[in-house]
């Protein structure tokens, strides 16, 4: 089985490991999940993410994860911090986190409890100065979940991103400092 780098009251966040891609395609990949983060993937671009998120845990000690519903076994998500790595982006290298959750496990508080884990992580585990989250403002569910957590919307961090539906371009920006959320507890 692969590491469990968190755990919450309901939800183990593990690395990715061997069988996941498979997992990944049957849970997170539909078009209600893809829908503001590019579309639908083909295999091949699951194992690449998740290959890259091995790598950046063997590398840095963090990357995204999956997330495991600890009273079903079933995986409901994904989640993590990564490094921003959208060449369009003009804050490439900072810390971002990210998430999806399936669609039948929406509005159980998953995302936010996740969300709530991967930030202190991220804070007092690695150091992490600055984080960043990456979205649409047509993903209103996602930038109200950055606002809850006191992120601050960043307008100079916006960019245009062909790859995206025009919907969910330009890629608009929240960011939380280390100082903000120690002042927050």
């Amino acid at each position: 089985m692969a590491d469990i780098v968190l755990e919450t009251e309901r939800l183990i966040l593990r690395q990715f490991g061997e069988g996941d891609v498979e997992l990944h395609a049957r849970y997170l990949n539909s078009p209600e999940i893809m829908k503001h983060i590019g579309g639908v993937r083909e295999l091949h671009e699951i194992e690449a993410k998740q290959a890259k998120s091995t790598a950046g845990f063997a590398r840095e000690g963090f990357g995204f994860m999956l997330l495991i519903e600890k009273a079903s076994g079933e995986p409901v998500g994904q989640a993590g911090m990564k490094r921003v790595d959208n060449p369009l982006a003009p804050n490439t290298g900072m810390h971002e986190i990210g998430w999806a959750i399936r669609p039948d496990r929406w509005r159980r508080g998953y995302a936010g409890e996740a969300v709530a884990a991967i930030i202190e992580w991220a804070f007092t585990r690695h150091g992490v100065p600055e984080l960043v989250a990456l979205t649409s403002l047509s993903n209103e569910a996602s930038w109200r979940l950055m606002e809850k957590f006191g992120m601050a919307r960043r307008e100079d961090l916006d960019f245009d991103d062909p790859a995206y539906e025009p919907d969910d371009s330009p890629v608009i920006q929240y960011s939380l400092t280390q100082e903000q959320w120690e002042n927050s507890q």
